[in-house]
């Protein structure tokens, strides 16, 4: 009789042990892809790379996006690596790294042209080589699924200081919940 106890004892150890794993991996137990662990570590490296955003690729509370784009947004024939570091929870993406190899050899090494590390469940698309970037403006009251206004922000490149330099900003009404 003492074989279904121990049996039960060590299913209920292991039910412990694989919600405990769930909690802290979210649910999720994929390996980063060989793309989200080469940007997460650039990030680590760059100075400019806020402690913020640091902190969260470091301290696995955050994470380099699955979703990275890959664009020409230089107009030199060549892709452009758009990148979100997303917070792991309700902050979703948290900050855009945009880069290049634009003006340089094929083969050189990636560098930043575009960065903004303090944003908020930003989301991300190309048009038309160009960069739109929305983020949500809440209202007091707004529930987080649901801001008044989506901020739309398009970017272009500007070849005379090597960037993307921001076109327009609209606000627009955001979602109903």
């Amino acid at each position: 009789m003492r074989r279904p106890r121990t049996l039960l004892a060590v299913l209920g150890v292991l039910l412990v042990s694989i919600g405990a794993t769930l909690l802290v991996t979210g649910g999720s137990s994929a390996a980063p892809t060989k793309s989200q662990a080469f940007f997460k570590k650039t990030l680590l490296a760059d100075a400019k790379t806020t402690a913020d955003v640091k902190g969260l690729l470091s301290e696995d509370g955050g994470f380099v996006a699955p979703d990275t784009s890959f664009e020409d947004l230089t107009g030199d024939g060549r892709s452009e690596a758009i990148v979100l570091v997303d917070s792991g929870g309700v902050g979703g993406a948290v900050a855009l790294f945009v880069f290049s190899t634009d003006g340089e050899a094929e083969d050189s090494d990636l560098r930043v042209v575009y960065r903004s590390q303090r944003l908020y469940r930003a989301t991300t698309e190309i048009a038309n080589a160009e960069l739109i970037l929305r983020t949500p403006r809440f209202a007091e009251g707004d529930d987080v699924c649901c801001p008044a206004k989506i901020v739309k922000r398009t970017y272009a490149w500007s070849a005379g200081s090597k960037t993307l330099r921001q076109r327009t900003s609209q606000e627009l009404p955001g979602p109903t919940g």
